[in-house]
């Protein structure tokens, strides 16, 4: 697509919506590197500063491709804008005047056309300016939901409805809490940089925790009519490589969760059928499935087992790797996934980690089991607002014939979702039950 002029009566030569999709898409790729790179410049304490002018760059977009079309490479778009709103400030500001030519000759260097890099130098500054902000938002002096929302905000271009929604929490909670943290950086003047030793260990886990988020989130969308985001996926993925490739940030969980991402990551084309309805597992063309994501995956497993750790990446790794590897639903190894769920709810009481575990108890032991196995979930009152929880319920009972019963189930998870693609798979439930009954 060209950046040819609009229609003659004035008219966006290109639909709105389609605008705003594609710059959602590159703002994604984009936002963290350039977020990352300004703060390097203005310095941590001003990483509102920096986001502001990522922002305003994306908004920019937003008025000028309707009109004027898609440029040919859109990132580079992004990064020239951001380049020009960043030295438009620092000439204006008073603040920047004792370094602004060490400033200006450093932009200069930032290329607008990525692709075009060829400076090694720069590139690794880039890589390291990432994950000195990962770890700077993921500081132990922050509360531990404030680092994964600014991370997620920062690096990853999330919207404040998006956090909450993974945060089970309000927007005007989500906007609080990073407003926190931001004046906590600035109060605190945290540096930003790669820590080491003992710092590192406990930082990482921040760290690691908003990369699993980010590609969940992608795996399964919380909002929007796509259920799938493969998009986020691949950022998560391609930031914990940037991790692993780092000597003080090479580490077995980092392995392990780089593990999980690849061997969910490649059920993603299997997924959703071509409605972009949601299929279960029983359900998907395994054809479809990834199998060089499904390789990597098991390598990076077994990178893994270096080392005497073991976390719940590990496990939910090699759940995943038990279904990735299975060459039909039916020979999937639940025995051995159940094993896993038992060692995992010993680390992790979560409710939700135990009602996934009940699913492996009915694959095991039968649907009357499962529903044994969730009760206790039910009677602590964890999961009312769920829709999993009714869902799961409803598709015991269905297996027990019990239809009248699971078909009020299936209609409290229906009420439960916003998710199109969930409520279509979960009225194809309901009418099964109505016609079994």
């Amino acid at each position: 697509m060209s950046t040819e002029e609009g229609t003659a009566n004035g008219e966006p030569r290109t639909p709105p919506v389609e605008i705003s999709r594609l710059a959602e898409h590159f703002f994604r790729h984009e936002s963290g590197k350039l977020v990352s790179v300004l703060t390097g410049i203005f310095g941590i304490e001003r990483l509102q500063l920096a986001e502001d002018v990522v922002q305003e760059a994306l908004v920019r977009a937003l008025q000028t491709w309707p009109y004027y079309g898609v440029p040919n490479n859109p990132a580079a778009w992004l990064t020239q804008t951001a380049k020009n709103l960043a030295l438009d400030l620092i000439r204006r500001e008073k603040s920047f005047r004792d370094k602004q030519t060490e400033i200006i000759t450093f932009i200069d260097q930032w290329s607008s056309d990525p692709a075009a890099d060829e400076s090694p130098i720069f590139d690794t500054e880039i890589r390291d300016g990432r994950l000195r902000l990962m770890f700077a938002c993921c500081h132990p002096q922050l509360p531990p939901e404030a680092q994964t929302a600014l991370a997620l905000k920062t690096l990853c271009g999330f919207s404040t409805t998006e956090i909450a929604i993974a945060f089970l929490t309000t927007e005007a909670a989500i906007a609080k809490r990073l407003t926190r943290a931001r004046q906590r950086i600035r109060d605190l003047h945290i540096p930003f940089e790669i820590p080491s030793g003992s710092d590192l260990s406990s930082r990482l886990d921040g760290v690691l925790q908003t990369l699993y988020l980010l590609f969940n989130e992608g795996y399964k969308a919380s909002t929007g009519e796509d259920l799938v985001r493969e998009d986020l996926c691949s950022e998560a993925i391609r930031l914990a490589t940037l991790l692993a490739e780092h000597p003080l940030t090479n580490q077995p969980r980092i392995h392990a969760l780089i593990a999980l991402m690849l061997l969910d990551g490649a059920r993603l084309p299997a997924r959703v059928d071509s409605e972009g309805n949601i299929l279960r597992l029983k359900e998907q063309d395994r054809a479809l499935w990834n199998r060089k994501m499904i390789e990597h995956g098991i390598l990076q497993l077994g990178l893994a087992a270096a080392g005497d750790d073991l976390t719940e990446y590990h496990i939910q790794a090699g759940i995943a790797a038990c279904h990735d590897t299975a060459t039909d639903y039916k020979s999937t190894d639940w025995r051995k996934i159940l094993a896993l769920y038992d060692h995992w709810v010993t680390i992790n009481d979560s409710p939700i980690i135990a009602l996934n575990r009940a699913v492996a108890v009915a694959n095991v032991n039968g649907p009357k089991a499962g529903l044994k196995a969730i009760d206790p979930i039910r009677k602590s009152g964890q999961l009312d607002s769920y829709y999993l929880l009714y869902a799961v319920v409803g598709e015991f009972e269905f297996r027990e014939g019990q239809f009248a019963s699971a078909a009020d189930h299936f209609r409290q998870a229906i009420k439960l979702t916003d998710l199109k693609s969930e409520k279509v798979f979960l009225d194809k439930r309901l009418a099964d039950c109505e016609e079994a009954s």
